[in-house]
């Protein structure tokens, strides 16, 4: 029986051990998939380990030694690569609810949606920003300040073809347009493909540096599609896009006691309708 309690009170710590690493190197390639570091992440990794059998094997005790020296800067190299996506990483864990109800978030989001949904008809492109708890003030550098109430007739005369301010993104921050004709970072990433146009490249790109949500409108071809995270997601309906929004840009309204608990009825898991129902073409 006491070696029993031995192996137990012994074992179970190289269990939390595996499973704090096994936990942590899923989430790291998790994290590092998508990103533009990852092709140098991998390419590093198998250089590694390929140095690190090869010293094991053939007892080479100065790469050894140079492997191990090496492989102590390796946190200040993440940091470097990865700057953009910890920062935006580190403003998501401080974000603070918006102060904006469910119902004037769900009335924005209503404004994408005609927006798009008229250009995408007519074939004109677009660039929108959504701006959240990352102020967008390196890309508003280059745009000219709006400040004016977001309709769709605004967003449309804004990217009119003949308008002056209609070739670059426009920056939405709540209910509001804030900036227009904005030059958005361009993503660097190498695993694309080549007829991705500049408007979905720049909107990837802002979605890499930033937590801001990007709808985009093909000029070409009319498609709608929206950046997040660093990820595109093209060719999506406007259903698609409003749950995706709603999604993303609604916070429920968590209680903040018992009573509220109790009194409250939980919000529906459906995407709800649209205030509007969108014109269509007879």
């Amino acid at each position: 029986m006491p070696n029993i309690l031995h192996i137990i009170n012994t074992g179970w710590r190289p269990v939390v051990e595996i499973a704090i690493l096994s936990v942590g190197i899923y989430f790291s390639f998790k994290f590092v998939r998508g990103t533009r570091g990852a092709p140098v992440v991998y390419g590093f990794v198998v250089l590694v380990l390929s140095l690190t059998f090869l010293a094991f094997f053939l007892q080479l005790e100065v790469l050894s030694w140079l492997i191990r020296s090496f492989v102590a800067f390796a946190a200040v190299a993440i940091l470097i690569i990865f700057q953009p996506e910890l920062r935006r990483i580190l403003a998501e864990l401080g974000t603070q609810p918006l102060f904006a109800t469910s119902h004037e978030q769900r009335e924005n989001i209503e404004v994408i949606i005609q927006t798009v949904e008229r250009l995408s008809e007519v074939r004109i492109g677009a660039l929108i920003a959504i701006e959240q708890s990352i102020n967008l003030q390196e890309a508003t550098e280059s745009g000219l300040p709006v400040n004016c109430e977001a309709t769709p007739e605004m967003l449309e005369t804004i990217f009119f073809p003949n308008n002056a301010i209609h070739d670059g993104g426009v920056i939405i921050c709540g209910d509001r347009i804030a900036y227009a004709a904005c030059i958005f970072p361009l993503t660097q990433r190498q695993d694309l493909n080549p007829s991705l146009g500049t408007r979905h490249r720049a909107a990837i790109g802002l979605s890499e540096e930033t937590d801001a949500v990007v709808v985009v409108v093909s000029e070409e071809t009319g498609a709608i599609s929206h950046a997040y995270k660093g990820q595109l997601v093209r060719g999506v309906s406007a259903e698609e896009l409003r749950a995706f929004l709603t999604s993303v840009l609604v916070r429920p309204v968590k209680p903040h006691n018992i009573l509220s608990l109790l009194h409250s009825s939980p919000e529906p898991a459906k995407v709800p309708p649209p205030l509007a129902q969108p014109q269509t073409k007879p």
